[in-house]
């Protein structure tokens, strides 16, 4: 059994993959995002409210221990001006804020380490 699953959700299609390897898992991660990234930015939301495009989640990626209760869960969202925010958590997702110039990449690697 895998011990790493990665789950991306972009738009209406959701897509898992599992990983036996965090370093593996991180550089399909990383993969996919840069996909994502390339389709250009989301367009503005007008409706009762704006959204901006940098206030939609273009897609979602989420790195797991997976389990029946999923362990542990870091992962980052692809917003729609193309900014990356990395997370921690399952419930309660926490942003991971760089300290010394890491990639959104390590910072999810680090919080599953």
């Amino acid at each position: 059994m895998a011990k790493w699953r990665l789950v991306v959700r972009h738009g209406s299609k959701v897509k898992h993959e599992r990983f036996d390897d965090l370093d593996a898992a991180i550089a399909e991660m990383e993969s996919r995002t840069t996909e994502i990234r390339r389709e250009g930015p989301l367009e503005e939301v007008k409706g009762i409210r704006d959204y901006e495009p940098g206030q939609l989640v273009h897609a979602r990626l989420e790195l797991s221990t997976g389990g029946p209760f999923r362990g542990r869960e870091a992962g980052l969202d692809v917003m729609g001006d193309g900014a990356l925010v990395p997370y921690v958590g399952m419930v309660r997702k926490r942003p991971l804020e760089p300290t010394g110039g890491e990639s959104p990449f390590d910072l999810v690697r680090a919080a599953l380490a």
